[in-house]
């Protein structure tokens, strides 16, 4: 299954972003409100130039504290984060994601940014392609 095609089936396409040049703090609320694991992080809602989850967040607040909690997304985000395209596989996808041990992943088209995929995206479409591998493979032992 291919990324355009997760992307298909969910529910929205939306993308959340945040720019950075925001408070963390704002991130975290952003989160919890939307009740999601990470934000894109652009200046102009189409080129992303960074990531923050909520890993991210409480990773520092565990290591210096809530007063990260005012420090700029820039200075908390991961850079450059690793992107797929709609033409790449849901196990490309997967495997990348399992290399990075991250589970959100921008999906862009030239350079600009077109969707989000997360691992339970690809989860959910790769038992949908087993689920459909498996019904096929019976009938056909079954002589249907």
């Amino acid at each position: 299954m291919r990324v355009s095609q997760i992307l298909k089936s969910k529910a929205s396409n939306g993308v959340l972003t945040i720019g950075p040049d925001l408070p963390v703090s704002e991130a975290a609320r952003l989160l919890s409100a939307k009740k999601i694991g990470s934000l894109v992080v652009t200046k102009d809602g189409t080129h992303a130039i960074g990531i923050l989850s909520e890993r991210d967040i409480v990773r520092e607040i565990g290591k210096r504290g809530p007063g990260c909690l005012e420090d700029m997304v820039s200075d908390m985000m991961t850079r450059n984060p690793v992107t797929c395209t709609n033409g790449d596989t849901a196990d490309e996808v997967l495997s990348r994601m399992t290399a990075g041990r991250f589970r959100h992943m921008p999906v862009v088209e030239g350079d600009e940014m077109v969707g989000l995929i997360t691992l339970g995206d690809v989860v959910k479409a790769r038992l949908s392609e087993l689920a459909m591998e498996k019904d096929a493979l019976e009938g056909m032992i079954m002589g249907h």
